[in-house]
């Protein structure tokens, strides 16, 4: 993330990702495979490190091997096999939406994971219990606890979806795109974009 200072003299936090060319590997249609959706490839990887039956899928669309898979069901335009996709498709004031993993934070307590606000305050004798659940459950009746209560756990590490985030500017020469806010994932890691 970095700062972006508007025309106005605002300073915005925005996300920088950068947007490498993406190559179209295949092409469905309902007629072969039940769904329209276009699959982009991308990434070079090496054949070596690539399975043979990914290997016979690039090479069927006649491109080189590619990190990263992605299908997208609602794409407008028209594309061919090996067509490449870059920052053209984007312009400075769409709106996006931001799809990627959330950094994983271990395992943390209810007040972190689901926002708890704890037991209360720390007189009438309690001691070690201002972060913890509080009563999970009743006594004879039900004699259990109900399933999907809220508790402590591995937080993080999953798919997030941020919406509507606005692009600022484009660097085409760079394939860097400014986008407003924060995108879910570490650095380097793999987003997608969404229009």
């Amino acid at each position: 993330m970095t700062t972006f200072y508007g025309e106005d003299g605002t300073s915005k936090a925005c996300t920088v990702v950068e947007v490498s060319p993406n190559v179209v590997t295949q092409v469905k249609t309902i007629e072969n495979d039940g769904y329209n959706a276009v699959q982009l490839g991308y990434g070079d990887k090496r054949e070596k490190s690539t399975s043979k039956p990914l290997q016979g899928h690039f090479k069927k669309a006649g491109v080189s091997p590619r990190v990263k898979l992605v299908e997208f069901k609602t794409f407008v335009s028209a594309l061919q096999l090996g067509q490449e996709v870059g920052l053209s498709i984007f312009e400075a004031g769409d709106f996006i939406d931001g799809i990627g993993t959330s950094k994983g934070k271990g395992f943390q307590g209810v007040v972190k994971r689901h926002g708890f606000g704890g037991v209360g305050g720390q007189t009438h004798g309690q001691h070690n219990r201002a972060r913890h659940p509080g009563s999970i459950g009743a006594c004879s009746f039900p004699a259990r606890v109900f399933k999907g209560l809220k508790m402590a756990g591995r937080t993080g590490g999953t798919r997030v979806k941020v919406q509507n985030l606005r692009i600022l500017k484009l660097y085409p020469e760079k394939n860097l795109l400014l986008v407003s806010g924060s995108l879910p994932g570490h650095n380097n890691s793999f987003v997608i974009l969404e229009k």
